[in-house]
């Protein structure tokens, strides 16, 4: 009985050592992938040392509610610039990253936000972005105001702009392609370089939270 007892004890002894080294491994291998600064870029998110403060701005939604800083806190967000009557890069950017943020999952599900912030104030009014912003997403803030207002939160986050010539309102607006990468603090944290992938996004996006967090 005794000997029986001994080799029950060596078996669990045993048996929770190889459950503890299969947990250990399980952990390991659903934690994000930590990416170097050299990996970040090459796979196109470009991370300052230090984040940016963007400074005061106020703005208008596509609700006609106020966007300033305090929108950008308490979580991660995205921001685009673009405008209604762009014919190719606008939409095509919208459509990404509504299925950017539907492959997100859990806590990265439900803090992160994406912002279209109009280069086209004099076309773009509340009720236009009203319109055009929750047809690729419900969820997805539309945002305008003054031109100078836009141009000087624009200059802020390095994303220039500027009018081409046309006849009326027959015109055209040139723009970066880049997403924007705001923290919870609501301060500039780098940007995602055109063109984008989906799957490169996502893993990128993942290790900036995670480093963000340690």
């Amino acid at each position: 009985m005794s000997q029986s007892r001994n080799i029950k004890l060596t078996v669990g002894g045993l048996l929770l050592v190889i459950a503890v080294i299969v947990g250990g491994f399980v952990h390991r291998v659903s934690l994000p992938r930590v990416m170097t600064e050299s990996e970040m870029k090459i796979n196109g998110l470009y991370m300052f040392d230090t984040p940016r403060a963007i400074g005061d701005f106020a703005l208008v939604d596509h609700h006609g509610e106020v966007f300033d800083p305090d929108r950008l806190k308490g979580q991660w967000t995205l921001v685009f610039f673009g405008f209604t009557y762009c014919p190719d890069i606008c939409p095509t950017t919208m459509t990404f990253l509504n299925q950017f943020v539907n492959s997100l999952e859990g806590t990265e599900a439900e803090d992160t936000q994406v912002v279209m912030v109009s280069v086209d104030p004099a076309r773009d009014t509340v009720e236009q972005l009203a319109t055009y912003v929750p047809y690729f997403n419900p969820e997805f803030i539309g945002v305008t105001g003054e031109f100078l207002d836009i141009h000087r939160f624009a200059t802020a986050l390095n994303t220039p702009f500027r009018k081409v010539a046309g006849e009326g309102d027959d015109y055209q607006v040139d723009h970066s392609a880049n997403v924007v990468l705001i923290n919870p603090r609501g301060d500039y944290h780098g940007f995602f370089k055109a063109p984008l992938d989906l799957a490169k996004m996502k893993v990128t996006y993942r290790s900036a939270r995670y480093l963000w967090d340690q």
